[in-house]
């Protein structure tokens, strides 16, 4: 898999020593450097990348002003690289890839590729699905009908392993594996992990596309916990029951999620 790559940045040193740290992965070809936004949104409309290294201060166009004017595209993936930290917060609500200091660190580097690599696979294997369906219906209706396509597979690499979370003016990376539950308020979530409790701003039903149904599941209109860290079922009356977690916690279920406790009991 090569990785279609555009650099963005108003000073050409900064292109360049990127282009250095880049030279032993590969699988990243750089298909054109741009030294300001607008060239950028010109070369990502006409070249459509997987992946932009875009910097963020640039006189006239930002990099915020370039992902802005690319709403009607389907964006790439952006991976924001900038000498100052305080932007932070404002890349990751952009939905950036990653955020790196410069000078870019080797191995930080190395390890947002990685997310990448894991982003463009997932994204890959869906489009051939999606592609292997259209050709089905014209040839075989019958076994399109049957198809399951890579937006219904539960495969585990479909899902988020990291979920970035605004909290108190900070980012928090969590791991999605310490995620114990979740309860909803509103169009907002509250992430308990064994040692922190996080709030996100989300509804509920998005961030159950992001996570994995084998593991995480809703047992109660606003609670989802993770199967793998429930260490008791506890009967209740009237066909309810509570779920005892790692940490001790208690957490409902209602009658009308009664399956999920059926894997525990078999």
């Amino acid at each position: 898999m090569t990785i279609r790559t555009i650099l963005v940045d108003d000073e050409p040193l900064a292109i360049q020593g990127l282009q250095l740290r880049l030279a032993p992965h590969e699988d990243v070809e750089i298909i054109e450097t741009c030294l300001n936004g607008r060239e950028a949104i010109r070369a990502i409309k006409t070249h459509k990348p997987d992946l932009v290294f875009l910097d963020i201060q640039m006189p006239g166009f930002d990099g915020f002003s370039v992902i802005q004017g690319l709403m009607e595209v389907e964006p790439p993936l952006f991976v924001f690289v900038t000498a100052y930290q305080d932007h932070a917060i404002r890349a990751f609500e952009a939905q950036a890839m990653d955020y790196l200091l410069k000078p870019v660190d080797e191995q930080r580097l190395a390890d947002t590729l990685d997310r990448v690599r894991q982003r463009l696979t997932e994204k890959r294997g869906v489009e051939e699905s999606v592609r292997l369906k259209e050709v089905l219906q014209e040839v075989a209706p019958d076994a399109a009908d049957n198809f399951v396509d890579g937006d219904d597979a539960p495969a585990a690499n479909r899902f988020e392993k990291l979920i970035n979370i605004k909290d108190r003016g900070k980012i928090f990376r969590v791991d999605v594996d310490s995620i114990e539950r979740i309860d909803a308020a509103g169009d907002y979530m509250c992430i308990y992990t064994g040692d922190n409790t996080l709030i996100l701003r989300e509804t509920m039903k998005d961030l159950e596309k992001r996570l994995d149904p084998r593991r995480f599941q809703r047992v109660h209109r606003s609670t989802i916990v993770n199967l793998d860290l429930v260490r008791q079922v506890k009967p209740h009356t009237n066909g309810e029951c509570f779920l005892v977690l790692d940490s001790g916690a208690q957490v409902k279920v209602s009658r009308s999620y009664r399956e999920v406790v059926a894997r525990f009991v078999h």
